[in-house]
């Protein structure tokens, strides 16, 4: 069975054993770690790639959306709170659902299968021509083969393409379940790459539009994969 990590970032105890206990009656996920303050959490993730967040709103010194705002969360992201003001935010913020508390374990399993169905089933692009791409207060259409590369700029992504280059606060996990791999490809922590835009690839190094741009580890062995289907 495919297992999906994920974290707790909530300062209620009652409210953290509640969502802890809902977890572990889920055999897909794997709980990685409970944080009782967002600072802790937001430092975790820095350095760890989790494909689910529960995150309460309310905390001190940051809150929830505080962290969503100023931060590039690539995880899906279940929002909990006992606030029900915060909903149209949290949704403007691209969270996957919003629990209101106190939840029921059903509401909770619905949120969870819909984090699960955005994880292992992105949008088949295959046939899909372009996309469109919140920027400022536009929605700017995107042709996929026009992609060069996307560049991750501390909370925001640039598009690059064959015409003009595009600033989004949309996160590379949009990017990945919205458009095939096969055609737009993750390459980095910071980057994507249009893979019919690729010249060549040296030494962990993709060359695309006199852009040198890096393969990490994490991964290296999806991409070889795709573009070996190619060779």
């Amino acid at each position: 069975m495919v297992k999906y990590s994920c974290i707790i970032i909530e300062d209620e105890p009652l409210a953290l054993e509640r969502t802890k206990s809902f977890v572990t009656k889920i055999p897909f996920l794997d709980l990685r770690g409970t944080f009782d303050n967002a600072l802790k959490g937001l430092s975790y993730l820095k350095t760890n790639k989790v494909d689910l967040l529960f995150l309460d709103i309310n905390m001190d010194e940051l809150s929830g959306i505080e962290l969503l705002e100023s931060s590039s969360i690539d995880s899906q992201v279940i929002i909990t709170t006992a606030y029900q003001e915060y909903a149209i935010k949290g949704y403007e913020l691209n969270v996957t659902d919003y629990l209101l508390k106190p939840f029921t374990f059903d509401r909770f399993l619905k949120a969870v299968n819909k984090a699960q169905e955005n994880l292992v089933q992105p949008l088949n692009t295959a046939q899909q021509d372009f996309i469109f791409v919140k920027t400022e207060n536009r929605l700017e259409k995107i042709n996929i083969c026009d992609i060069l590369f996307i560049e991750g700029m501390r909370d925001y992504r640039r598009i690059h393409t064959v015409t003009k280059k595009i600033m989004t606060l949309q996160n590379f996990s949009e990017f990945e379940q919205i458009i095939s791999p096969n055609l737009v490809c993750r390459v980095h922590k910071s980057y994507m790459v249009g893979i019919s835009k690729i010249e060549s690839v040296e030494r962990m190094r993709i060359l695309i539009a006199n852009q040198r741009i890096p393969i990490s580890e994490t991964y290296k062995d999806n991409f070889f994969k795709i573009i070996s289907n190619k060779i």
